[in-house]
């Protein structure tokens, strides 16, 4: 960090607002503000545009989808059909890059109507005087004094230390794996989280030889652990799963013409055993990096988990200050339309407050008013004019087959807060659409409260999860009954069936619990 100088000695620039980051958080923050006034400055460090578009969803799913086509072209022999797909390592590899370039080309054609003068490239850290120093590429130094500022710096893939070091060009991480030109021959995934489990099914699927190392026996985050050992089960079909392994050292052979990576880890039985191949994902977790801005010099409290302390969990505002902290480098919930209604949201309050109409109108009518509420090209179509979905429906998906999805509050939190539930399930192994379609693993559960009736939250491993978790998370959104639920049409046949079997059976367990 650049020693403070004396204010004779620099010059300082004033703004009616700062926003650190260009990810979706801060385009969707810049462009509120932005509405009201011309003296606002972003400042970001590495690309301008989103991690979702860049090195998160889109890049992954283009993936999965052409690893989907490859595994079921080859894997139809049930349904007697004969087949096998040669794949093209290089052009699945072109064609995830150049589609992710396209998407990523909308955020950048937006930064590139902003205003130059606003834009800063560079590094932003807070000095001991409290200004923000924005260090730039060109190695000059911006320093920015700001009636309010938006931190949304986001996050950066987590690898274990020393790793960078011992594996060198074989360690991945999800920011860099979308860069390679081809398919590697092998590689092990570290992490059986959403990113590990998304990738390393992909990558198996698209005939890379890939085992999974997890340090627990859990799969996909799951915290129901019949879900969990469901998941388990339909992946172990598929996956060469690692579980409850520990990893003891990492190191890099370039004794062949090809250097490997070795993992040498100790498996569940306590067996020391060696692993080595091509390459390594590490998909350990994202990390925020808010401990390496000089938080402390303006206030702000992290806390074990870098976490910070007294803030709002809808506009990331802390407590009693005029910063807020939105998106992924808050880690409340670190998910896309999270981070776009946290983004705007913060956006709107400051914009607000800097054209003087704070006191006299209210969020929800200023975001009713607002055509980016309602703007179907925009990402925040989704935000009610009461409420943002981060204070509404917790909501997670996972593009894995069979998918992954979680809604509401988990088994653990409601277990943990004591409060009276029942649990309504159903088995896709043979349910009726899911046979037909030979995706017929899989198990849903549904938490309800039975003096209510009313969903708590729900957990499943299945086909179609997407589908059933908006239905799911929409129900809990508007307090939608069980009897509601399934006062409502269920097409036949579909696997939306398995809703309706759920519900039923969650409530007969409510009339049990009453009785």
């Amino acid at each position: 960090m650049t020693t403070p100088q004396s204010s004779s000695e620099k010059s300082i620039r004033h703004v009616d607002a700062v926003v650190i980051g260009a990810g979706t958080a801060g385009h969707n923050a810049y462009r509120q503000i932005s509405k009201v006034t011309d003296n606002v400055v972003i400042i970001n460090e590495g690309i301008w545009s989103t991690t979702c578009t860049t090195m998160g969803c889109m890049p992954s799913k283009l993936l999965i989808a052409a690893a989907d086509r490859a595994y079921h072209a080859s894997h139809s022999d049930e349904f007697g059909v004969e087949g096998n797909a040669t794949i093209n390592g290089k052009q699945v590899m072109k064609r995830v890059q150049d589609e992710r370039d396209r998407f990523a080309g909308f955020a950048l054609k937006s930064v590139d109507s902003w205003d130059e003068n606003n834009k800063i490239y560079g590094r932003a850290v807070f000095s001991e005087s409290g200004l923000i120093e924005a260090h730039t590429a060109e190695g000059d130094t911006q320093y920015i004094k700001a009636d309010h500022i938006i931190i949304a710096t986001g996050s950066k893939p987590f690898v274990p230390e020393g790793w960078k070091l011992s594996l060198g060009d074989t360690l991945l991480t999800s920011d860099t794996i979308f860069e390679l030109p081809d398919l590697p021959k092998s590689m092990a995934v570290v992490g059986a989280g959403a990113i590990g489990l998304e990738l390393a099914q992909a990558m198996s699927r698209l005939g890379v030889e890939v085992v999974i190392f997890n340090r627990n026996n859990i799969v996909g985050g799951l915290r129901d652990e019949e879900i969990n050992q469901k998941a388990i089960a339909c992946f172990s079909n598929e996956l060469d799963l690692r579980l409850n392994t520990t990893i003891d050292s990492v190191t890099r052979d370039e004794s062949g013409d090809t250097p490997q990576a070795v993992i040498h880890y100790t498996d569940a039985d306590g067996k020391a055993q060696t692993w080595r191949g091509e390459k390594v994902l590490a998909a350990t977790g994202r990390r925020n990096t808010l401990h390496t801005l000089g938080l402390e010099h303006v206030g702000v409290e992290l806390d074990k988990s870098n976490r910070p302390l007294n803030f709002n969990t809808v506009t990331g505002k802390i407590e009693g200050s005029n910063i807020y902290i939105v998106g992924d480098a808050n880690a409340y919930m670190p998910l896309l339309h999270v981070s776009s209604n946290e983004g705007f949201l913060s956006g709107k309050e400051v914009a607000l407050k800097i054209s003087g109409r704070a006191d006299d109108v209210s969020m929800s009518e200023a975001i009713a008013n607002d055509s980016d509420s309602t703007n179907n090209s925009n990402m925040l179509n989704d935000i009610s004019p009461e409420k943002s979905q981060t204070e509404t429906t917790a909501m997670a998906v996972m593009f894995t087959e069979p998918q992954i999805m979680n809604v509401g509050q988990s088994l653990l939190q409601i277990k943990d807060k004591g409060l009276p539930h029942v649990i309504g399930e159903v088995s896709f192994d043979n349910q009726g659409r899911s046979r037909v379609m030979g995706v017929n693993c899989g198990l849903l559960r549904i938490y309800a409260c039975p003096e209510t009736h009313l969903i708590l939250g729900a957990s499943m491993v299945g086909p179609d999860a997407e589908y059933l978790a908006h239905i799911l998370a929409t129900a809990i959104t508007n307090q939608v009954d069980i009897d509601g639920l399934l006062a409502s049409p269920f097409y036949h046949p579909t696997i939306l069936e398995g809703l309706r079997t759920a519900l039923r059976d969650t409530s007969s367990k409510i009339k049990k619990y009453s009785s």
